[in-house]
């Protein structure tokens, strides 16, 4: 299944250009955060990716949206100060 139909599951929504949207965003985010390897089917990418789109995705509750912005942001964080990650070549 692709990224796409994976995190329009997840959001629970058939808004795909919405999503593709949050999608790009989120990888735009993990690259200028100093991520290299951002690869759609590595399980700790993706688990970024839909976290980044459920924290931007229409959550009227503010500390749904929190959780998951804080979740998403120690994920990157994790992510950016791996080997694994953040050189281009490994």
């Amino acid at each position: 299944m692709a990224l796409l139909d994976d995190v329009c599951k997840a959001l629970r929504t058939n808004h795909r250009d919405e999503v593709q949207d949050l999608i790009d965003a989120a990888k735009m985010d993990l690259k200028i955060s100093g991520v290299k390897r951002i690869d759609e089917t590595d399980p700790l990418i993706k688990r970024a990716i839909t976290v980044y789109c459920k924290a931007h995705y229409g959550y009227d509750d503010p500390v749904m949206t929190e959780r998951f912005e804080r979740s998403y942001n120690m994920l990157k964080q994790h992510l950016a100060l791996s080997v694994e990650y953040s050189l281009e070549e490994y």
